[in-house]
């Protein structure tokens, strides 16, 4: 049913009435011995000037049971507005209107007030019926008083039928305490919540504090379940783009919740600055990284993106997702193997790349024990290739996506990885003076494909055991926004032949990661169980070798490691005796010239 007209014409009768009653006040008489022409004309014409100022500030357009300041600030601007009309009016045909000079000035006053008190009535009449249906809502216990949280609740009010109601907050902030932030009640402090909610009867704990870090979420999860009540949460800070929070964003709380580090700020101008309208390239582009890097980049504005990987499948899902999400974005999908010199450069000559993303690589380290050929072919030669191609066709910028198992590599895949750095930093020594090429280095990104938590949720399903190689194994996480997000960000800094070190905060013991996914995941009973350290594995991972050491960038989450220099000449050499052993699949010899191209390789062969 339309109400605008409805409220119109109660909007008009309320101004008309009050014009009414001001005359009354100030002639009583003229109303006891019958309403005169000259009133009559005087209401008439505040009905027309209220209508014609109702229509221009829209006010039959609130939405009367939601009021709040500004729609009253809207209708006393109106009623100003009129009340100068109709004193000026008075004054021009005082001859006819006999007015008394204070009745427009009181009649705005009284309209004002009958108008708005129609607004504020509506509005406690809806709560009080909100209220009612509270009842049946689930009653939700807000963690964080801050903007997020008064922002959630408010959502939670004005949608009723998403059937949640908010009762108060907890927040460990000092002065809020025992206060009242949107009219619910702060109750305590985080640490209270079990006693909090049963008291107050909490359906649920909603974490509301985009900035939380993993200790704190942990901290209201545990607490939530030790209270035996459902627990979810808001998105973190670079989930919510917009800066707005709503009903729709509440989620389950997940892994990466858990591991939460302070946000990471970005330098979105640097960014920008080498990314908008250029010609990007990103290998292995339907990867985990890869595809969110392809993600990440459209988000700059580049002329063209050019998505090359090996897998069909991956590429044409990550197509069709820019495609529904970014329409204007032009892509193209182009299969191949970066092992494929020739199709590698068809593409160089074909669309001119002037930034490439070098992220396909092979990274499973007990698979690439067992075939160290593929692990050359691909991570090695493949980044040579990139490498050659970037300097001959003059790329600005290349960003080869490292590991921190490039660090003192104990298995065939860190080993490659490593040569795959030095590759990059002695093509850094041929490059040009508007070329940079760069290596970034990180740890285990949590949800990347064949990675260690979706392994744990496969093992949940099945009923357990959940399988640990060590009770002290340890490893550095990033997400996988935020690990692309950075190397984003290390490609701005562009100082030619760094290689970079991302800050990974602290490092998570596997045995708790486990623990983690089986306290997420509801389950009841599931054993962990140590299967012993896999064959090229390390029970702790590396940034820095203890003689590179880093140097600070512009960025504070991001280092540059002080590395031996390369000599481009010998380093050529000895790809091309790797190259010719790993074509013949001469597994021994690969693991002795690896051994021999990496000096900070302390165990004297690669095992």
């Amino acid at each position: 049913m339309n109400l605008v007209p409805t409220k119109f014409l109660i909007d008009v009768g309320l101004w008309v009435l009050a014009a009414l009653l001001a005359y009354a006040f100030r002639k009583p008489s003229l109303i006891s011995s019958g309403i005169p022409l000259n009133v009559f004309g005087y209401m008439l014409l505040s009905a027309a000037v209220m209508g014609l100022l109702a229509w221009r500030y829209h006010l039959a357009r609130q939405t009367w049971q939601r009021v709040g300041v500004p729609d009253l600030l809207m209708l006393a601007r109106a009623a100003a507005f009129a009340t100068l009309v109709m004193f000026a009016a008075g004054f021009i045909f005082q001859s006819w209107l006999m007015l008394p000079r204070s009745v427009p000035l009181l009649a705005g006053v009284l309209g004002f007030l009958l108008m708005g008190g129609a607004r504020v009535l509506a509005r406690l009449l809806a709560e009080n019926v909100r209220s009612r249906e509270a009842t049946s809502r689930k009653r939700i216990l807000i963690v964080g008083a801050g903007e997020a949280g008064s922002l959630i609740a408010r959502e939670m009010q004005r949608h009723p039928e998403a059937g949640l109601a908010p009762i108060g907050f907890l927040d460990d902030d000092q002065s809020k305490q025992r206060q009242r932030v949107i009219g619910l009640p702060v109750f305590g402090q985080v640490s209270e919540l079990a006693t909090v909610a049963a008291r107050e009867q909490a359906d649920e704990v909603l974490i509301a504090v985009p900035s939380a870090t993993g200790d704190f979420v942990r901290q209201v999860v545990d607490l939530a379940r030790e209270a035996q009540i459902s627990y979810r949460i808001i998105p973190g800070v670079f989930e919510i783009l917009s800066g707005k929070v709503n009903i729709h964003q509440i989620r389950e709380v997940n892994l990466e919740d858990l591991l939460r580090r302070p946000p990471v700020h970005l330098n979105t101008s640097e960014i920008a600055g080498y990314l908008k309208g250029r010609v990007i390239l990103v290998t292995g582009a339907g990867g985990s990284i890869g595809s969110e890097l392809v993600r990440q980049i459209s988000q700059y504005q580049p002329e063209t993106l050019l998505l090359f990987g090996r897998g069909e499948n991956s590429i044409f899902t990550i197509q069709q997702e820019l495609s529904r999400t970014l329409p204007d974005i032009k892509q193209v999908g182009l299969i191949g193997d970066v092992r494929d010199e020739a199709r590698l450069r068809n593409v160089f000559e074909t669309y001119r790349p002037e930034v490439v993303f070098h992220a396909a690589a092979h990274k499973h380290v007990p698979l690439m024990e067992q075939t160290p050929s593929e692990a050359i072919l691909n991570n090695v030669v493949g980044t040579r290739n990139v490498v050659e191609l970037s300097l001959e066709f003059g790329v600005s910028r290349l960003v080869n996506v490292s590991t921190d198992k490039a660090v003192n590599p104990t298995s065939v895949m860190g080993a490659s990885k490593r040569v795959a750095e030095m590759v990059v930093s002695a093509g850094a020594a041929r490059a040009q003076p508007n070329q940079a090429f760069v290596s970034v280095r990180f740890g285990n990104v949590l949800g990347s494909r064949g990675s260690v938590v979706p392994t744990f949720m496969a093992q949940i399903r099945a009923g357990g055991p959940v399988t640990v190689t060590h009770p002290e194994m340890i490893r550095y996480f990033m997400t996988i926004p935020e690990a692309a997000r950075l190397v984003l960000q290390a490609g701005g800094l562009a100082e030619n032949g760094k290689v970079y070190v991302l800050n990974m905060g602290d490092p998570v013991k596997i045995s708790d990661l486990a623990k983690d996914v089986i306290r997420l995941s509801g389950a009841q009973n599931v054993d962990i169980v140590y299967s012993g350290i896999r064959p090229g594995e390390k029970l702790y991972e590396e940034l820095l070798t203890s003689s590179e050491g880093t140097d600070a960038t512009t960025h504070s989450e991001i280092f540059s490691a002080k590395l031996a220099k390369v000599d481009p000449v010998e380093l050529e050499r000895q790809l091309g005796i790797l190259q010719q052993h790993a074509q013949h699949n001469d597994m021994n010899a690969v693991r002795a010239d690896l051994a021999r191209l990496i000096p900070e390789n302390k165990f004297g062969s690669i095992r």
